[in-house]
């Protein structure tokens, strides 16, 4: 079982390699806000548990098994970040308080999310009830009172 540390640099580096084309240690500590040896040591880590191939030098890819690893965290923290911005969370908070939970969250828990918000961004119009959640945040009163 990997530690949610090891989960945010399987992510960190999916995120790199999907927006650059590659990723390499000061870059993961740029967006992980760690310093580089600590970086290093975890991407070694991470290289002995078979998720990532690390050369000096030469960067770090994700293994086969460090991308799905990596696609799922993503996914469970894009479906939370989601689901948090709908309820009117502003963007900058839904995206850390994301990273936190979806390391915590049961599986069933956040497919249930992902199913609620694709049920609501399916809809056919926007859904009369998210609406007047949004002017409840506001004022925080009923709007249909």
């Amino acid at each position: 079982m990997l530690s949610s540390k090891a989960e945010d640099y399987l992510e960190a580096i999916l995120n790199l390699t999907e927006d650059k084309g590659y990723a390499r240690i000061k870059d993961i500590a740029v967006a992980l806000n760690r310093r580089p040896p600590s970086v290093t040591e975890m991407v070694k880590r991470l290289d002995e548990m078979g998720y990532v191939v690390y050369r000096k030098y030469e960067g770090i890819t994700l293994t086969e098994k460090g991308k799905e690893r990596a696609h799922v965290i993503k996914d469970r923290h894009d479906t939370l970040k989601d689901f948090l911005m709908m309820i009117n969370v502003p963007e900058n908070i839904a995206d850390k308080d994301a990273c936190t939970m979806e390391h915590e969250l049961d599986a069933t828990t956040i497919k249930n999310v992902r199913n609620f918000v694709d049920f609501v961004n399916t809809a056919p119009d926007s859904p009369q009830w998210l609406e007047h959640f949004k002017k409840f945040c506001k004022t925080g009163k009923h709007p249909c009172q």
